[in-house]
Protein backbone atom coordinates (compact mmCIF):
# COMPACT_ATOMS: atom_id res chain seq x y z
CA UNK A 1 0.00 0.00 0.00
CA UNK A 2 1.20 3.49 -0.84
CA UNK A 3 2.12 5.94 1.88
CA UNK A 4 -1.09 7.77 2.89
CA UNK A 5 -1.40 11.22 1.35
CA UNK A 6 -3.87 13.91 0.47
CA UNK A 7 -5.06 13.15 -3.05
CA UNK A 8 -7.60 15.93 -3.63
CA UNK A 9 -8.98 19.17 -2.20
CA UNK A 10 -12.43 20.59 -2.86
CA UNK A 11 -13.85 24.02 -2.07
CA UNK A 12 -17.50 24.97 -2.57
CA UNK A 13 -17.72 28.79 -2.66
CA UNK A 14 -21.54 28.64 -2.55
CA UNK A 15 -23.09 25.88 -0.50
CA UNK A 16 -24.46 23.05 -2.70
CA UNK A 17 -23.12 24.32 -6.02
CA UNK A 18 -20.32 22.73 -8.04
CA UNK A 19 -16.94 22.61 -6.32
CA UNK A 20 -13.44 23.81 -7.18
CA UNK A 21 -10.38 21.56 -7.06
CA UNK A 22 -7.40 23.67 -5.97
CA UNK A 23 -3.92 22.30 -5.51
CA UNK A 24 -3.66 23.91 -2.08
CA UNK A 25 -5.86 25.69 0.43
CA UNK A 26 -5.45 27.66 3.63
CA UNK A 27 -7.05 26.03 6.64
CA UNK A 28 -8.95 28.47 8.84
CA UNK A 29 -10.62 27.58 12.14
CA UNK A 30 -14.04 27.36 10.42
CA UNK A 31 -12.90 25.47 7.31
CA UNK A 32 -10.91 25.87 4.10
CA UNK A 33 -10.51 29.47 2.99
CA UNK A 34 -13.36 30.38 0.66
CA UNK A 35 -15.40 27.30 1.42
CA UNK A 36 -19.17 27.80 1.82
CA UNK A 37 -19.01 31.49 2.67
CA UNK A 38 -22.04 32.08 0.40
CA UNK A 39 -25.50 30.56 0.77
CA UNK A 40 -28.66 30.47 -1.32
CA UNK A 41 -31.85 30.90 0.69
CA UNK A 42 -35.54 30.71 -0.21
CA UNK A 43 -38.15 33.42 0.23
CA UNK A 44 -38.42 32.70 3.94
CA UNK A 45 -34.67 32.89 4.56
CA UNK A 46 -34.23 29.12 4.89
CA UNK A 47 -31.18 27.55 3.27
CA UNK A 48 -31.52 25.90 -0.14
CA UNK A 49 -29.43 22.89 -1.14
CA UNK A 50 -29.54 20.12 -3.71
CA UNK A 51 -31.96 18.37 -1.35
CA UNK A 52 -34.63 20.80 -2.50
CA UNK A 53 -33.25 21.69 -5.94
CA UNK A 54 -30.82 19.40 -7.72
CA UNK A 55 -30.29 22.18 -10.30
CA UNK A 56 -27.86 23.79 -7.88
CA UNK A 57 -25.35 21.14 -9.03
CA UNK A 58 -25.26 22.81 -12.46
CA UNK A 59 -24.09 26.16 -11.08
CA UNK A 60 -20.38 26.84 -11.23
CA UNK A 61 -18.93 29.38 -8.80
CA UNK A 62 -15.36 30.59 -8.87
CA UNK A 63 -13.77 32.72 -6.19
CA UNK A 64 -12.47 36.15 -7.18
CA UNK A 65 -9.37 37.75 -5.69
CA UNK A 66 -11.36 40.20 -3.60
CA UNK A 67 -13.44 37.43 -2.04
CA UNK A 68 -16.36 37.86 -4.41
CA UNK A 69 -17.61 35.14 -6.71
CA UNK A 70 -18.46 34.69 -10.36
CA UNK A 71 -21.37 32.34 -11.02
CA UNK A 72 -22.38 30.71 -14.28
CA UNK A 73 -24.92 28.09 -15.31
CA UNK A 74 -26.46 26.64 -18.49
CA UNK A 75 -28.62 29.21 -20.23
CA UNK A 76 -27.65 32.02 -17.85
CA UNK A 77 -25.30 34.96 -18.36
CA UNK A 78 -22.33 34.85 -15.97
CA UNK A 79 -22.64 37.15 -12.98
CA UNK A 80 -19.92 38.59 -10.76
CA UNK A 81 -20.97 39.24 -7.18
CA UNK A 82 -18.84 41.43 -4.94
CA UNK A 83 -18.57 40.86 -1.21
CA UNK A 84 -21.44 42.97 0.12
CA UNK A 85 -20.76 45.84 2.47
CA UNK A 86 -21.55 44.74 6.04
CA UNK A 87 -23.98 47.59 6.64
CA UNK A 88 -26.71 45.28 7.90
CA UNK A 89 -27.53 41.62 8.26
CA UNK A 90 -30.50 39.38 7.76
CA UNK A 91 -31.33 36.24 9.71
CA UNK A 92 -31.13 33.00 7.75
CA UNK A 93 -31.80 29.47 8.88
CA UNK A 94 -29.49 26.53 8.21
CA UNK A 95 -30.78 23.37 9.83
CA UNK A 96 -31.69 24.46 13.36
CA UNK A 97 -29.23 27.36 13.41
CA UNK A 98 -30.32 30.94 12.93
CA UNK A 99 -27.37 32.87 11.53
CA UNK A 100 -26.81 36.53 10.73
CA UNK A 101 -25.60 37.01 7.14
CA UNK A 102 -25.20 39.92 4.73
CA UNK A 103 -27.54 40.03 1.71
CA UNK A 104 -25.72 40.02 -1.63
CA UNK A 105 -28.24 42.25 -3.39
CA UNK A 106 -31.18 42.04 -5.75
CA UNK A 107 -29.19 41.26 -8.90
CA UNK A 108 -27.76 38.10 -7.34
CA UNK A 109 -31.16 37.11 -5.99
CA UNK A 110 -32.75 37.61 -9.40
CA UNK A 111 -30.06 35.46 -11.06
CA UNK A 112 -30.58 32.53 -8.69
CA UNK A 113 -34.37 32.93 -8.76
CA UNK A 114 -34.37 32.79 -12.56
CA UNK A 115 -32.20 29.70 -12.74
CA UNK A 116 -34.00 27.82 -9.96
CA UNK A 117 -37.42 29.02 -11.14
CA UNK A 118 -38.34 29.95 -7.58
CA UNK A 119 -37.82 32.84 -5.20
CA UNK A 120 -34.24 32.86 -3.92
CA UNK A 121 -31.60 35.17 -2.51
CA UNK A 122 -27.85 34.99 -1.98
CA UNK A 123 -26.21 35.86 1.33
CA UNK A 124 -22.61 36.11 2.53
CA UNK A 125 -21.06 35.04 5.83
CA UNK A 126 -19.16 38.17 6.76
CA UNK A 127 -17.67 37.09 10.10
CA UNK A 128 -17.22 33.32 10.39
CA UNK A 129 -15.28 33.75 13.64
CA UNK A 130 -18.44 34.59 15.55
CA UNK A 131 -21.60 33.99 13.51
CA UNK A 132 -22.24 30.24 13.87
CA UNK A 133 -20.96 28.06 16.73
CA UNK A 134 -20.40 24.35 16.14
CA UNK A 135 -22.66 21.94 18.04
CA UNK A 136 -21.21 22.14 21.59
CA UNK A 137 -21.56 18.38 21.99
CA UNK A 138 -18.62 18.03 19.61
CA UNK A 139 -16.82 21.38 19.79
CA UNK A 140 -14.67 23.35 22.15
CA UNK A 141 -15.89 26.76 23.35
CA UNK A 142 -15.53 29.39 20.65
CA UNK A 143 -15.22 26.99 17.69
CA UNK A 144 -17.30 28.06 14.71
CA UNK A 145 -18.24 26.83 11.26
CA UNK A 146 -19.11 28.37 7.89
CA UNK A 147 -22.32 27.54 5.99
CA UNK A 148 -21.20 23.88 5.83
CA UNK A 149 -23.77 21.43 7.17
CA UNK A 150 -22.22 21.34 10.61
CA UNK A 151 -18.43 21.05 10.74
CA UNK A 152 -15.43 22.83 9.18
CA UNK A 153 -14.17 20.02 6.92
CA UNK A 154 -15.36 16.70 5.54
CA UNK A 155 -12.76 13.99 4.92
CA UNK A 156 -13.25 10.89 2.75
CA UNK A 157 -10.93 8.15 1.55
CA UNK A 158 -10.51 6.57 -1.86
CA UNK A 159 -10.21 3.11 -0.26
CA UNK A 160 -13.63 3.44 1.35
CA UNK A 161 -15.17 4.63 -1.92
CA UNK A 162 -13.65 1.64 -3.71
CA UNK A 163 -15.09 -0.66 -1.05
CA UNK A 164 -18.50 0.96 -1.33
CA UNK A 165 -18.48 0.63 -5.11
CA UNK A 166 -17.61 -3.05 -4.75
CA UNK A 167 -20.61 -3.52 -2.45
CA UNK A 168 -22.84 -1.71 -4.94
CA UNK A 169 -21.60 -3.93 -7.76
CA UNK A 170 -22.16 -7.09 -5.74
CA UNK A 171 -25.53 -6.46 -4.18
CA UNK A 172 -26.96 -3.05 -4.95
CA UNK A 173 -27.86 -1.46 -8.25
CA UNK A 174 -24.66 -2.12 -10.24
CA UNK A 175 -25.97 -0.19 -13.24
CA UNK A 176 -25.64 2.98 -11.13
CA UNK A 177 -21.99 2.41 -10.23
CA UNK A 178 -19.22 2.96 -9.83
CA UNK A 179 -20.00 6.26 -8.12
CA UNK A 180 -17.51 9.15 -8.27
CA UNK A 181 -16.30 10.90 -5.14
CA UNK A 182 -18.12 14.11 -6.04
CA UNK A 183 -21.38 12.50 -4.92
CA UNK A 184 -20.12 12.91 -1.33
CA UNK A 185 -18.89 16.52 -1.65
CA UNK A 186 -15.79 16.21 0.57
CA UNK A 187 -13.24 18.90 1.29
CA UNK A 188 -10.28 16.53 1.62
CA UNK A 189 -9.73 13.11 0.07
CA UNK A 190 -6.97 10.80 1.26
CA UNK A 191 -5.47 7.77 -0.44
CA UNK A 192 -3.26 4.96 0.84
CA UNK A 193 -5.41 4.02 3.85
CA UNK A 194 -7.46 0.90 4.55
CA UNK A 195 -11.15 0.90 3.69
CA UNK A 196 -13.29 2.17 6.57
CA UNK A 197 -10.19 2.81 8.71
CA UNK A 198 -11.55 6.31 9.34
CA UNK A 199 -14.11 4.82 11.74
CA UNK A 200 -11.34 4.49 14.33
CA UNK A 201 -9.53 7.79 13.82
CA UNK A 202 -9.65 10.45 16.54
CA UNK A 203 -6.93 12.88 15.44
CA UNK A 204 -5.21 13.15 12.06
CA UNK A 205 -2.63 15.33 10.38
CA UNK A 206 -2.50 16.57 6.79
CA UNK A 207 0.79 18.26 6.04
CA UNK A 208 1.27 20.96 8.66
CA UNK A 209 -2.29 20.95 10.02
CA UNK A 210 -3.79 18.62 12.62
CA UNK A 211 -7.51 17.95 13.01
CA UNK A 212 -9.88 16.38 15.50
CA UNK A 213 -12.09 13.71 13.96
CA UNK A 214 -15.37 14.45 15.66
CA UNK A 215 -18.25 12.66 13.98
CA UNK A 216 -19.09 10.39 11.04
CA UNK A 217 -20.93 12.18 8.25
CA UNK A 218 -24.54 11.11 7.81
CA UNK A 219 -25.62 10.99 4.18
CA UNK A 220 -28.76 12.18 2.39
CA UNK A 221 -30.41 12.28 -1.03
CA UNK A 222 -27.66 14.51 -2.43
CA UNK A 223 -25.41 11.44 -2.70
CA UNK A 224 -27.92 9.90 -5.13
CA UNK A 225 -27.69 12.95 -7.42
CA UNK A 226 -25.53 12.82 -10.55
CA UNK A 227 -23.54 16.03 -10.26
CA UNK A 228 -23.34 16.42 -14.04
CA UNK A 229 -26.94 15.67 -15.04
CA UNK A 230 -28.85 16.21 -11.73
CA UNK A 231 -30.61 12.87 -12.22
CA UNK A 232 -31.27 10.94 -9.02
CA UNK A 233 -30.83 7.23 -8.47
CA UNK A 234 -31.02 4.82 -5.53
CA UNK A 235 -27.33 4.47 -4.76
CA UNK A 236 -25.40 4.81 -2.56
CA UNK A 237 -28.17 5.10 0.05
CA UNK A 238 -29.48 1.59 -0.58
CA UNK A 239 -26.05 0.03 -0.04
CA UNK A 240 -25.13 2.33 2.84
CA UNK A 241 -28.37 1.27 4.56
CA UNK A 242 -27.23 -2.36 4.40
CA UNK A 243 -23.57 -1.92 5.29
CA UNK A 244 -22.93 1.52 6.83
CA UNK A 245 -25.80 2.19 9.20
CA UNK A 246 -24.72 3.76 12.49
CA UNK A 247 -27.84 3.98 14.65
CA UNK A 248 -30.41 5.70 12.46
CA UNK A 249 -27.77 7.34 10.21
CA UNK A 250 -26.20 6.16 6.95
CA UNK A 251 -22.60 7.30 7.03
CA UNK A 252 -19.67 7.89 4.72
CA UNK A 253 -16.69 10.06 5.62
CA UNK A 254 -15.70 11.91 8.77
CA UNK A 255 -16.21 15.48 9.97
CA UNK A 256 -13.08 17.35 11.09
CA UNK A 257 -12.32 20.40 13.22
CA UNK A 258 -8.88 22.03 12.67
CA UNK A 259 -6.52 22.30 15.64
CA UNK A 260 -4.30 24.93 14.03
CA UNK A 261 -4.07 27.18 11.00
CA UNK A 262 -1.87 26.33 8.05
CA UNK A 263 -1.88 25.39 4.39
CA UNK A 264 -2.64 21.94 3.02
CA UNK A 265 -1.54 20.82 -0.42
CA UNK A 266 -2.37 17.92 -2.68
CA UNK A 267 0.24 15.18 -2.10
CA UNK A 268 0.83 16.28 1.49
CA UNK A 269 1.48 13.32 3.79
CA UNK A 270 -1.47 12.09 5.82
CA UNK A 271 -1.07 10.45 9.22
CA UNK A 272 -3.25 9.23 12.05
CA UNK A 273 -2.25 10.75 15.39
CA UNK A 274 -4.79 8.93 17.56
Amino acid sequence: MRTPRLSALHIYPVKSVRGLNPGEAAVEPWGLAGDRRWLVVDGTGRFLTQRQSSRLALIHAETLQDGGIRVSAPGMPPLSVAVPEPVGTTTVQIWRDKVEAVPAGREAGAWFSAFLDDEAALVHLDDPARRRPIDPEYALPGETVSFADGYPLLLTSTASLDALNTLIAEGGYPEEGPLPMNRFRPNAVVTGTEAWAEDGWRRVRIGEVSFRVVKPCSRCIITTTDQQTTERGREPLRTLAKHRRFGDKLVFGQNLIPENRGTVRVDDPFSVLE
